[in-house]
């Protein structure tokens, strides 16, 4: 594996994913709180960060743990830090270099560029340059902005790079990311899909034992492939419970339960809508609403695990975004985005210990592996649902009214999108109910009704992503059976915002 030193970067989730495409395995850690040096890795990445190396607060890692025993790459700030601490200097740009810049090859036969174009487009984004390198430096590449754009440290596999690699801006720097680990690391690229159910499977074996394990089941792709990995490894001892929060789409209890009929999963729905209505009630606040519906599920899991002998474990779909929104990996810089119902906060009382098995991989790679394990497609293509369901796609209070308009509505897209064709074109749709009303008319008559938004977007891992452009009849037709079939709303709109600067679900 490759070990991702996290200084608190924008980018750090986007080195990960380059080098897993690569089919090698890595992992980030905080700079502060990096594991022990191990046979498993084989080199180190030094992330880019929003601090300054001349920060007196900025990190301030042991680079002598790795240096001379592993392959060490500095991004960005991990070059500039190399650089500052080793006897160079790095000072303020006089302009903030940030966008697009063009390589200049200075010595192209170094292994870490071999094979790179001289003048390809690379991306820049620092407020710091190296004004000066150490003497044990050599520069690699320069930019005609940046002189010291890449170098390595003499008769060391220690190297640094002022640019990113890993964005898409960076035209070649797959060539780079690959250099670095599979010829200067020599790691083989065959970490695939099956290794990873292959090495899963016999981990999650090995931990849990002749022990029960409860898994909440969803549906959807994540908790599906969750369970198709504890059913490899523990058989018979997993015990699914699809629970019905009154807040999911329309049939959609019946119809998940009636999915899995033919995968050999024990699964048990209950019903606990008014469980969850009742915890709702009169609550408006995002964060307070995904709290509420987050204890409400462990409080039917608590009881759940009682009924089910040996129980011991509570397996979790959680996935690598929902890990990074909600915990900063830097542990610090990052800024929490919003909390996730599934990540952390069990209670003290609750004595079931957690396993996430996917908790690492983002949604791309986790439909690789259900691809792998042979999972149906109408739930391998399953676009994502939020854990809260509708209760964050009903913007103010939750009522059994609002949701039963909501669920009208957005079959009504849903439906359209499947019948059109457009489904599987789209990562993820929904329809959010506003707290607001307006004026129609329908035949001679006033109305004043709600208002909903139509969201669809695409992405590959949820991280980022862009409005949909569907077709403008398409999006006709659906306004126009949205407000003709569902009494009580009257105005239908679209929502083109990107992620960022929005997220893809309203609260």
């Amino acid at each position: 594996m490759i070990l991702i030193l996290d200084f608190g970067s924008q980018y750090t989730q986007l080195i990960a994913r380059r080098i897993r495409e690569l089919n090698v395995y890595c992992e980030i850690h905080p700079w502060n709180k990096a594991p022990e040096i191990n046979t498993n890795i084989k080199g180190v990445i030094l992330s880019g960060s929003p601090f300054s190396v001349l920060d007196n607060e900025s990190p301030k890692p042991d680079l002598d743990i790795y240096r001379n025993k592993l392959p060490l790459l500095g991004v960005c700030f991990g070059a500039q830090f190399m650089a500052h601490t080793m006897g160079g200097y790095v000072l303020p740009s006089k302009i903030r270099e940030y966008g697009r810049a063009h390589l200049r090859m200075i010595e192209p036969d170094n292994e870490l560029i071999v094979g790179m174009s001289d003048g390809k487009q690379v991306w820049m984004s620092h407020g710091d340059t190296i004004a000066e390198i150490p003497e044990s430096f050599e520069v690699i590449c320069s930019t005609e902005d940046v002189a010291v754009a890449g170098f390595k440290i003499k008769n060391e596999s220690t190297y640094g790079i002022q640019f990113h690699p890993e964005v898409y801006h960076s035209e070649e720097g797959k060539i780079l990311l690959e250099n670095f680990i599979v010829n200067i690391c020599q790691i083989p690229q065959n970490w695939t899909p099956d290794s990873f159910v292959e090495t899963t499977v016999a981990e999650l074996r090995a931990k849990i034992g002749e022990e029960s394990v409860i898994l909440g089941l969803s549906g959807g792709v994540d908790s599906s492939v969750a369970a198709m990995l504890l059913q490899k490894a523990i058989g018979d001892n997993l015990h699914c419970i699809f629970v019905d929060n009154g807040l999911l789409r329309k049939d959609e209890f019946e119809t998940v339960l009636d999915s899995y009929k033919h995968l050999g999963l024990n699964v048990k729905g209950v019903d606990a809508k008014k469980e969850f209505y009742t915890a709702l009630a009169g609550i408006s606040d995002p964060e307070l609403k995904r709290k509420a519906i987050g204890k409400a599920f462990i409080d039917v899991f608590d009881r759940e695990s009682h009924k089910v002998e040996n129980a011991s474990w509570l397996a979790q779909g959680t996935i690598y975004p929902d890990v990074i929104e909600s915990v900063s990996v830097s542990g610090g810089p990052s800024q929490t985005i919003k909390s996730h119902h599934n990540v952390g906060g069990l209670p003290d009382f609750m004595k079931l210990k957690v396993v996430e098995p996917l908790k690492l991989l983002f949604k791309d790679e986790v439909r690789r592996v259900g691809r792998s394990l042979d999972l149906p497609a109408d739930i391998l293509n399953r676009h994502p649902f939020p854990g809260p369901g509708l209760a964050i796609r009903i913007l103010g209070d939750i009522t059994p009214e609002k949701v039963h308009l909501l669920q009208e509505a957005d079959a009504i897209f849903i439906n359209a999108l499947k019948k059109s064709g457009l489904y599987d074109e789209v990562w993820q749709a929904g329809v959010m109910l506003l707290p607001v009303q307006s004026v129609g008319v329908m035949g001679d008559e006033r109305t004043y009704e709600k208002a909903v938004v139509l969201r669809a977007v695409s992405s590959t891992d949820g991280m980022t992503a862009d409005w949909s452009h569907l077709p403008y009849e398409f999006l006709a037709k659906v306004s126009n059976d949205i407000i003709n079939k569902v009494k009580g709303i009257n105005r239908v709109v679209l929502d083109i915002s990107s992620k960022p600067p929005a997220t893809i679900e309203w609260e």
